[in-house]
């Protein structure tokens, strides 16, 4: 951006460009200053720790009835991460990506933001560096709490892991992952629609309906539901592999599970990145 030069009271003084440090603490501001933002992390780590606790006290309420085949199969992931805590955050965390973009258009600060900042690639790279790590360390909090605590409780009858058990720490990463991964796909939803309600249902409908309207019978159907960060998370949360009890003719690996979590944020954040260059607000 070229160098602007002002006079004020016969003295000249130079306007520097925004540095990029400059618009990380801009994003920053913008996105703490929403109490959505509040609302949803504590939302996301509610969820997360107290689901956890609750199917933890239900296995340990239950374990000494059980018989030795049901306490096999039993994985204590499946405790410290439910599937039902994942729903919400799923909501939650993509809700926070759509509002930091949606909120902005609907205000009207997208059009304030590119004429103090010209340089619209810098502000999109921003938006998403303080977004995935804000996310990052929320999930990673909540995740490793969400463990911490079930495993503690589970510990009383016998049923636990720890940190160095086969599985763990792929499920407390996957389980992290998906808080920052949902929030991307929310952001880049907002920046297509421009609006925040829309891209909020968008995101509930490919996140969490889509993976239910398509099987797995199949090879060419079995790869599309495998492509999706839902299904992707729970195949990472199965630590001895695909479960036997479950009709999956064509299971995924981890490999592709991993591949599926960076291709979906990598998507995400180039369609952020070249809707808020190319459109104009």
């Amino acid at each position: 951006m070229t160098t602007v030069t002002l006079s004020t009271a016969g003295r000249t003084r130079t306007r520097q460009p925004a540095r990029y440090r400059d618009l990380l603490a801009a994003e920053w501001i913008k996105l703490w200053s929403l109490r959505s933002t509040w609302g949803a992390f504590a939302l996301i780590l509610l969820a997360m720790v107290g689901l956890a606790v609750h199917a933890a006290l239900a296995t340990h309420a239950g374990w000494p009835d059980w018989p030795a085949e049901r306490r096999a199969a039993r994985s204590p992931l499946w405790d410290a991460f439910p599937t039902e805590a994942q729903m919400f955050v799923v909501l939650a965390a993509s809700g926070v990506g759509a509002v930091a973009i949606g909120g902005e258009y609907a205000s009207g600060l997208m059009r304030t933001t590119f004429a103090a900042v010209p340089r619209r690639g810098a502000v999109a790279a921003a938006k998403l560096t303080v977004l995935t790590g804000v996310l990052t360390l929320l999930g990673l909090l909540g995740a490793a709490a969400a463990f911490t605590v079930s495993q503690a409780i589970l510990a009383d009858v016998g049923a636990n892991m720890s940190i160095g058990d086969h599985g763990a720490l792929r499920g407390i990463a996957a389980s992290a992952l998906l808080v920052p991964l949902c929030a991307l796909v929310g952001m880049a939803l907002a920046a297509l629609t421009r609006h925040t309600a829309p891209a909020i249902v968008a995101a509930a409908t490919v996140l969490l309906l889509l993976p239910t309207a398509v099987d797995a019978d199949e090879r060419w159907s079995a790869l599309i539901r495998h492509a999706m960060p839902v299904p992707a998370w729970q195949r990472l949360m199965e630590p001895t592999g695909p479960l036997p009890w479950i009709n999956d003719p064509y299971p995924a690996t981890v490999a592709w599970s991993w591949t599926t979590y960076a291709v979906w944020a990598a998507v995400a954040a180039m369609v952020t990145v070249l809707a808020l260059h190319r459109r104009e607000p």
